[in-house]
């Protein structure tokens, strides 16, 4: 009775989505013991084999969602590092900041422009991965191996192209390797921060050349303000029309996304 006491309480305190994980992780385990999903003519309902295949000798099914799993955990960082997101995503957040609409357009729009521009601009680079390394090794034509090295190329190649040679110098000395010959001798692990430096320092150039324009028309809009003696009213009130019209007229983001577009080119 006092167990009894005791397993009730420990259930009572956890909740009831945990409590329903344990069981059900718990019959999965003990269902082979069991004997439950047994058949006489065909086994056990669940079979986990880690072992190759011995007529295909390809990489069992736990293993394949294993790393398939591994890769979909770092997607984002892969996104994000290794294409064009980054540099889109900051001079889109600094213009809306330029502009003074704070949480306009929001979060979700810019990040999925930012997203969809990627999708765009990075398509020819996927196209070429999924031509030369994944179509071949799903028919078995190149190994993993073969595979990894003709997808990074052209991921490379696109890196290579947006890395300015200091940056990429900068991380050659720090890594304390050998001078490279050509750019096949630079490794990734040194490629990809000298990309990052490069993209950040890009986007940081666009985002002052954007912000220009609407300081300007703040200190004009304060400097009458001021000269009016209307001192207690916020310039942001009478600045932000002016800047929307101009941004309108202007066709604002026709201008901006041509531009970002074009710079990968």
């Amino acid at each position: 009775m006092a167990g009894s006491a005791a397993l009730s309480g420990a259930c009572g305190r956890l909740s009831l989505p945990v409590v329903v994980t344990v069981v059900t992780l718990g019959a999965v385990l003990l269902l082979p013991v069991a004997g439950w999903g047994e058949t006489p003519a065909t086994g056990p309902l669940l079979s986990i084999d880690l072992n190759r295949s011995a007529d295909t000798g390809g990489t069992s099914v736990v293993l394949q969602i294993f790393l398939l799993l591994t890769v979909l955990s770092i997607a984002p960082a892969i996104l994000i590092m290794l294409t064009s997101f980054t540099r889109i995503a900051i001079v889109l957040s600094v213009l809306r900041r330029a502009i003074g609409t704070q949480t306009m357009p929001p979060n979700q729009v810019v990040l999925g422009l930012s997203l969809f521009l990627t999708f765009f601009i990075m398509s020819p680079v996927w196209e070429r991965v999924n031509q030369d390394a994944l179509q071949p090794y799903l028919v078995k034509q190149i190994t993993q191996q073969q595979a990894l090295e003709k997808a990074l190329a052209p991921i490379r190649a696109f890196m290579f192209k947006q890395t300015r040679e200091k940056d990429l110098a900068l991380l050659v000395d720090i890594s304390k390797t050998p001078r490279p010959k050509s750019i096949a001798d630079v490794g990734t692990t040194v490629l990809v921060p000298a990309f990052i430096l490069s993209e950040l320092k890009t986007a940081f150039q666009i985002a002052f050349m954007l912000y220009v324009p609407f300081l300007v028309i703040d200190m004009v809009v304060a400097s009458v303000l001021l000269s009016m003696g209307m001192m207690m009213l916020p310039p942001i009130m009478i600045s932000l029309p002016f800047k929307l019209m101009l941004f309108v007229l202007a066709d604002g983001w026709y201008l901006i996304v041509g531009s970002l577009v074009k710079s990968f080119g």
